[in-house]
């Protein structure tokens, strides 16, 4: 095995024994990507696994442990298809799947020059050599070239003298080198190299952990400029882990603003920028626009040429600014325009028709313990529409917590199992799905046609093989006629006898790979998506553009608002005299923790640790549960069947329980940490309360009392509206708290688009719609470049990005 591949393995081994609670790598694991990038591409790992592993990675500390489980694995199983157990270099094209966005609209088309098809040996200087390692960057013809974008700039119109910096600041500084040196910490476990840095104005300490190659890199009067976020250690302004690179003096007095590229070894800065330059400046004016000059005018973009010239060697940051614009635009523009034209695809193929008589629906909501809301009785419509038109049903089910999507599930599942068909719902984790289980089997069970007990089954990882080989013969035989799963149930040996109904809950955490996979198991089954996050409607219309919308946007009638107070760490006893008056009361409460147990690495409170504090010292009198993702499944199972069942008074957690886990008498949700969480995760760990009648409480203390943080809390106490919370939540930290694991379709691709845009967003999607419906297969002559472009961004396939 490759090194960079073993190092990767020992850190996913290490993760998984943590608990996936990022600790693996100090400081997380998207620490890692500053050196294993650079390996990977020196062991010859194919560039599309090395991309796939930094998207992950960079997004990794958004996702909740259970997540992070999901992704790890994912990735690895990927790594293990695609390079084996000795992996040798690949040709980067040959890793493009169908129905995968290519990196490079608007490169290629049959009006480029075709010289841009050159290897890179063409240029003076770049010789055998030299061309094998720019391959390791992905780079292998000048095309290549000129959509190799910097990942960075120093502006050096706009430095900042170190006396001037802010804790919390993004910055680049540059300075010289007053001192280096090197020595370990915590036993020998963390190699440290510090440095000085001054620039006349004042000093700033630098800080690399474990990377010890550093301390011979740096020489004591070498001037460097440094990038990163300004940290405070005992009171002084420290960068942790900075970028750095050494200053080119002609830099220093031309207040240019210099790109700065992802580099491998053997390669330097200067050398790359200088071939860049040779590039980009005789070839991107020569490159044809792709983009239909009406659509240019309206939106006033910048020609293709101006804007790649501008986004490696900009002008101004205004000009910067325009290029990305211009780059952005085209990638929200092309997957709008495959995203279109999928939802075409898909609805020009048939499905089974399923009529609903209204005669058996009124007998069937009679049935029910409770009347559906309005926003219920909205979705339901749009429902049997869909799966009385043969056409495939392809509809997301967008409800913000507790909102009742699973009841609407339900009704769909016995719409077509009426009919002899068959259902299969997956979800991300094995605690949802048996949760799903329970509550199908009891509104599946009752009504008009009425499913028997044994037609509805639970497949997940941990079922026993004698029960795994009776469930999937019941499927095959046709007996079974619901099943509720995790992945699991996309495994090979699982075929259906006539699967028409494919229900995904929690959209956002599966990869495309996995629910094309569920929709294979049928023919052209009808597709009902459900996600509890509220997404959005901007990001829903752009990542989920293919998908019908139903937004349940309704709470069930006597739901009552949680209550929700901003505590600072010095009134903790105020949050647990509310939980003894509520336990007292005959209620229940959830206390959760950021992390599993506590490391060197951080003094945040955690789970075990404060499970043993809390059960000793605060509630010796009252029975408290632990609940952790190092549990095994059925550990974890018991844990909360007990809580559930009223044997704990107190269950200690860790976001394991943020999706869908109810516990109706649940009343106080005590965050500690909180602002470790996104608002959107802490609107998810909110719903798991007030599922009662009775008035429920989320009380959130932070670990610190930074006024910033703080304020973004605020908007948890001023409001329970998640789309709300999720537009806040969209605009701080961008779009991985929604998007989890879907960034295996393409969002990693997008290098110049923010999917926080959503000006940019809705301009795209406007014109991608007006050129669909005017030319749906660009047949006109001033299309032609455009179809071209948008098979090379799609790479042939149909853009499947649902």
């Amino acid at each position: 095995m490759q090194p960079s591949l073993e190092k990767l393995r020992k850190i996913f081994r290490l993760e998984h024994e943590n608990g996936y609670q990022n600790t693996a790598v100090i400081g997380g694991l998207a620490r890692l990507l500053e050196t294993w990038e650079t390996e990977a591409r020196e062991d010859g790992l194919p560039e599309g696994i090395i991309q796939a592993v930094a998207g992950r990675l960079r997004d990794y500390e958004r996702l909740s442990p259970e997540s992070r489980a999901e992704v790890l694995k994912g990735l690895w199983k990927r790594i293990q298809e695609e390079v084996g157990e000795s992996p040798k270099a690949k040709p980067t094209p040959s890793l493009r799947r169908p129905g995968r966005a290519e990196v490079t609209p608007g490169a290629i088309t049959s009006q480029t020059p075709v010289a841009l098809n050159a290897p890179l040996t063409v240029l003076p200087g770049v010789g055998p050599r030299h061309a094998k390692t720019l391959a390791k960057l992905g780079l292998h013809t000048l095309a290549d070239m000129l959509y190799y974008f910097p990942r960075r700039y120093d502006d050096y119109s706009r430095l900042k003298p170190i006396k001037d910096l802010w804790y919390g600041e993004q910055v680049t500084v540059i300075g010289t080198v007053q001192s280096v040196s090197s020595r370990s910490a915590r036993s020998g476990k963390v190699q440290l190299v510090e440095a000085i840095l001054g620039d006349g104005s004042g000093v700033l300490r630098l800080t690399w952990f474990n990377q010890p190659w550093v301390a011979n890199r740096l020489k004591v009067g070498m001037p460097i400029s440094v990038s990163g976020k300004v940290d405070q250690f005992l009171g002084r302004l420290v960068i942790n882990n900075p970028d750095w690179e050494p200053v080119e003096t002609e830099h220093l007095h031309t207040n240019r603003i210099v790109p700065v590229y992802p580099l491998t070894a053997r390669i330097t800065q200067k050398w790359l920028r200088r071939l860049m330059n040779q590039v980009v400046t005789y070839w991107a004016p020569r490159l044809p626009d792709p983009l239909p000059e009406s659509v240019r005018e309206e939106e006033n973009l910048l020609d293709l040429g101006t804007a790649i010239r501008q986004a490696h060697f900009p002008d101004s940051q205004d000009m910067l600014s325009a290029a990305r614009e211009r780059l952005a635009f085209d990638e929200i523009f092309y997957l709008q325009m495959g995203v279109l034209r999928q939802k075409r695809d898909w609805q020009s193929v048939t499905a089974r028709i399923f009529d609903v008589p209204d005669e058996w629906l009124e007998k069937r909501l009679a049935a029910l313990p409770f009347e559906l809301t309005g926003a219920q009785q909205r979705a339901l419509s749009d429902i049997i529409v869909d799966i009385g038109s043969g056409r495939p049903m392809n509809r997301l089910l967008q409800g913000d917590v507790g909102s009742g999507k699973t009841v609407v599930a339900a009704l769909t599942i016995a719409m077509v199992t009426r009919a002899g068909a068959q259902a299969a719902v997956m979800a991300p984790t094995s605690i949802l799905a048996e949760q799903h289980y329970r509550t199908l089997r009891n509104l599946l069970t009752q009504g008009p046609d009425a499913l028997p007990e044994e037609a509805i089954r639970l497949l997940v990882g941990d079922t026993p093989d004698s029960e795994k080989e009776e469930i999937r013969a019941g499927l095959a035989e046709g007996h079974i006629k619901v099943i509720i799963g995790t992945h699991a149930l996309i495994e090979d040996p699982v075929s259906f006898a006539d699967l028409q109904l494919a229900v995904i809950d929690e959209q956002h955490r599966f990869g495309v790979e996995q629910r094309a996979a569920l929709r294979a198991k049928g023919e052209h089954p009808h597709l009902l998506v459900m996600t509890a996050t509220p997404i959005p409607r901007s990001l829903a219309l752009t990542i989920y553009g293919d998908l019908d919308l139903s937004v349940m946007d309704e709470m069930p009638a006597g739901r009552r608002p949680v209550a929700t107070y901003l505590l600072m760490p010095k009134e903790r006893e105020r949050a647990y005299t509310l939980i003894r008056s509520q336990i007292e009361q005959g209620r229940q409460a959830f206390i959760i923790y950021p992390l599993i147990e506590e490391s060197e690495k951080s003094a945040l409170p955690a789970a075990v640790e404060e499970y043993e504090r809390l059960q000793r010292e605060v509630f010796p009198d009252l029975k408290l549960g632990l609940l952790h993702g190092r549990l095994r499944p059925d550990e974890k199972e018991r844990v909360m069947a007990k809580f559930r069942d009223g044997e704990y008074h107190i269950l200690v957690s860790t976001t394991v329980v943020e999706v869908g886990v109810d516990v109706p008498n649940a009343t106080v949700m005590l965050i500690e940490g909180a602002n470790r969480f996104g608002l959107a995760q802490l609107h998810q760990l909110r719903g798991r309360v007030g599922r009662g009648g009775e008035q429920s409480y989320c009380l959130l203390i932070p670990d610190h009392e930074d006024a910033a943080e703080n304020e973004r809390l605020q908007a948890m106490v001023e409001t329970n509206d998640g789309f709300v919370l999720a537009e806040r939540d969209l605009e701080q930290r961008g779009p991985g708290e929604f998007l989890g694991t879907r960034q295996s379709g393409y969002t990693g691709s997008l290098r110049m688009a923010s999917l926080t845009d959503v000006r940019l967003i809705e301009r795209a999607r406007t014109q991608a719609q007006a050129i669909f419906a005017r030319d749906p297969d660009l047949r006109l002559p001033e299309h032609q470049l455009l179809a071209e472009t948008l098979e090379r961004f799609w790479g042939g396939g149909k853009g499947d990005v649902s």
